[in-house]
């Protein structure tokens, strides 16, 4: 008889990430083979309305590919990855991670061993000059004002938590506000959540327009996250 496995279902939201998506899908599969029989990864990649190749390169080494005809925003992603996930332990990555995906397992393991129900990845310090860290700001505070927990990285993208965290906590707040809204519940539900340094690499944004753009849209997501969970509290 053989040995049963956990399955762990990672999450990917992309929009127009062709440039990224095969090495970021490629470097997961290589994990694969690392965890052995520990558990088994499931990639689920949810196009989230690509113009570009995104969806076609996905289809090459993912096992689910999910296409949203038009875009919908971050958190509609994920939702739509997780409606269709069938793992015990839940991912959620960025899609340009390249080949710095490979260093999944530091992220994982907290969550598989049991001390930790959802953790957190602590990217290093970006290599140019981006925004003036308002966003950041505001998040750093509003987590710790909403729920006691002072997170250093309420932005980031890449979590792992167990399958039975993320049901308890149901429909996950839209936009580019999801993740401060998920540390948010987890806390109050008495979850443990872990930030760790995990020197994942994605692409750095500037100070150029589209830059700004993108940073006003987190903005404005992440302080509705804030106004709807202050008036749960």
């Amino acid at each position: 008889m053989g040995v049963q496995t956990d399955t762990v279902s990672i999450v990917i939201p992309a929009w127009n990430e062709e440039a990224y998506i095969t090495d970021t899908l490629s470097s997961l599969n290589k994990v694969k083979s690392e965890l052995g029989r520990r558990c088994a990864l499931e990639l689920i990649v949810v196009d989230d309305g690509s113009t570009d190749g995104t969806a076609d390169s996905a289809y090459r080494f993912a096992d689910q590919v999910v296409r949203h005809p038009s875009k919908y925003g971050k958190g509609c992603s994920l939702m739509s990855g997780l409606e269709r996930a069938k793992g015990d332990y839940i991912v959620f990555l960025d899609a340009d991670l390249g080949s710095s995906a490979s260093y999944l397992p530091l992220l994982l393991e907290p969550v598989l061993s049991g001390g930790a129900d959802m953790t957190v990845a602590k990217l290093p310090a970006p290599q140019r000059k981006g925004g003036l860290g308002l966003v950041k700001g505001l998040a750093v505070s509003g987590i710790h004002r909403l729920s006691g927990f002072r997170s250093l990285a309420p932005l980031s993208g890449q979590r792992a938590l167990r399958t039975s965290v993320v049901r308890q906590i149901g429909t996950l707040a839209g936009g580019f506000g999801v993740e401060v809204g998920l540390t948010i519940d987890a806390v109050r539900l008495g979850y443990k959540v872990v930030e760790l340094e995990v020197p994942f690499a994605h692409r750095e944004t500037g100070r150029d327009l589209r830059s700004w753009l993108h940073r006003g849209r987190q903005l404005i997501s992440v302080s509705g996250v804030l106004c709807s969970r202050w008036w749960r509290s």
